[in-house]
């Protein structure tokens, strides 16, 4: 029997996308090879924004209430100290399709860390050098980060027709 194909559009910045991908991932243990999940970016942030007011983003980080409460494995917390936040999504994604390339466990890996460092952590998942200890964290190889030549990583993200910014700029230092 031919395994069930889901493809599920998601942004690293968006809470209710962290509760779907708990849940997803819940499926798939239950289900194993039955179910096939690829994921897509779909970008609330496509182009770099700094200097966005913190106080602002502090408040509307107050509203990741609503979406807390519907899903309990999600850590939500309203966005502490004085660390900025994202200026847009890309670099969260670009660096999910190079652990793609490494395989499904290692985007699952990644994806799982960048959405409790942003929701729970209050980390910049925007920032380079976040990216890199985020990648070590969820235990991919340094050298992996590459560019995007790399198989698979070159993938397109919707974000109009721009392709995705070379990895180059995550290396990893080694």
């Amino acid at each position: 029997m031919e395994p069930l194909s889901v493809s599920l559009w998601s942004d690293f910045l968006c809470p209710w996308c962290w509760n779907a991908s708990l849940r997803l991932e819940a499926l798939q243990e239950e289900l194993g090879d039955a179910i096939r999940v690829t994921w897509r970016s779909f970008l609330l942030r496509p182009e770099p924004r700094p200097g966005r007011d913190l106080e602002k983003f502090r408040a509307y980080t107050r509203s990741w209430e609503r979406p807390a409460a519907d899903e309990p494995r999600a850590a939500f917390r309203a966005w502490q100290g004085d660390a900025g936040p994202p200026t847009h999504s890309v670099p969260a994604h670009v660096a999910a399709k190079a652990a793609g390339a490494l395989g499904a466990g290692a985007e699952r890996a990644l994806r799982d860390r960048l959405f409790r460092a942003y929701f729970s952590e209050s980390r910049d998942v925007s920032d380079t050098a976040t990216l890199r200890a985020l990648w070590g964290e969820a235990g991919l190889p340094a050298g992996a980060m590459g560019s995007r030549e790399g198989p698979g990583v070159g993938a397109r993200v919707p974000a109009g027709d721009r392709r995705l910014p070379r990895l180059g700029h995550l290396q990893h230092p080694r």
